[in-house]
């Protein structure tokens, strides 16, 4: 291998992921201006990392690339050491431990995560925390991100905002029982029978097995509702608000297919047009977001739960995992 390559997890097509995925030696990403380049330590897996792998159904291809992925490398979530910087860097110096995202990359060439080195926007990188691993510092970037969004700025959690969790075991759901209660909230989780321990331990007041009980037809109403997996119509989620209550749909992916979350997340738009308060959740990556997400960690106040960590050669394993949306917790890739 050249002074100047790496090792990267590659995708040429669309497929299932331990075919399409491959270990591959690339050129290094260049470091320009704003940017940093990192040795990456540690990624993790997030929904549009299996979408992108999978192109399925064909509708959603004109995003990613009608015959091939624009970029070629999966991967966003990253901590790493800070290997380059580029001009009007100044805020980072060699040695750096630092964790972010490439999400607002504007190099899709070289955008992912899924390899030793990857660039990534100054803006979009805060230094980690030394008393978390790099491992936890990746499992906690877009999931943490969409929690903490999702409940403190979106739906004004606050104390005695009676919350429920669809998808409670998952990456986002086990971050954003902890943020839940951290502002005060009465938290209902939603998961199944293998998860109910870890849901409570989690801190949730009230655990819903969805394999015994479907919590859209139970009596008790909810101020706020974020759904992680959308596995029912959203007029039947929004049975379970209270008057005046917020439903946050946050699934393109459940069991059903992709197709059909992307009917859910249409048919929440329309529903909130007409009869219930509606939300949608944009992932802010940046300085501030980040800062209150690394707080958080570095307080302890939520800790990352990684339910395995793949290495490199492994992330078509790794993406498989995701896919299988049985996760509990984060599925963290190690470089």
């Amino acid at each position: 291998m050249t002074a100047n390559a790496m090792k990267a997890v590659v995708q040429e097509t669309y497929g299932a992921p331990r075919d399409v995925l491959q270990l591959q030696e690339m050129d290094r990403p260049r470091v320009s201006k704003g940017y940093v380049l990192i040795r990456v330590k540690a990624t993790s897996v997030n929904t549009p990392d299996w979408i992108t792998v999978t192109g399925a159904p064909w509708i959603i291809r004109p995003v990613f690339g009608l015959r091939r992925p624009k970029s070629r490398v999966r991967g966003t979530d990253l901590a790493g050491v800070v290997e380059a910087v580029g001009a009007g860097v100044t805020d980072f110096e060699l040695g750096d431990e630092v964790f972010g995202s490439t999400w607002d990359n504007d190099r899709p060439e070289v955008a992912g995560a899924f390899a030793e080195y990857a660039v990534a926007a100054a803006s979009c990188l805060v230094k980690k925390p030394p008393g978390i691993s790099f491992e936890e510092a990746a499992g906690s970037v877009m999931s943490g991100l969409t929690a903490q969004i999702a409940l403190r700025d979106v739906a004004k959690v606050g104390p005695g905002t009676r919350v429920l969790i669809n998808g409670a075991s998952g990456g986002i759901g086990t971050l954003a029982i902890q943020m839940a209660k951290s502002l005060g909230a009465e938290v209902t989780g939603v998961c199944s029978t293998k998860n109910l321990e870890l849901v409570r331990s989690l801190g949730a007041d009230h655990v819903i097995d969805y394999t015994r009980e479907d919590f859209t037809r139970g009596d008790e109403r909810y101020d706020v509702i974020l759904d992680n997996v959308m596995n029912h119509w959203p007029s039947a989620t929004a049975r379970a608000l209270a008057p005046g209550g917020v439903l946050l749909p946050n699934s393109v992916g459940n069991t059903g297919g992709l197709f059909a979350g992307l009917l859910r997340m249409a048919a929440a738009a329309f529903l909130g047009k007409v009869s219930v308060v509606v939300r949608f959740i944009d992932c802010v990556v940046n300085r501030e977001t980040l800062s209150r997400l690394s707080a958080s960690l570095d307080s302890g106040e939520v800790k990352v739960v990684i339910d395995k960590v793949y290495p490199l050669a492994e992330a078509g394993d790794a993406v498989a995992h995701m896919l299988g949306h049985r996760a509990r917790g984060k599925v963290v890739i190690a470089v």
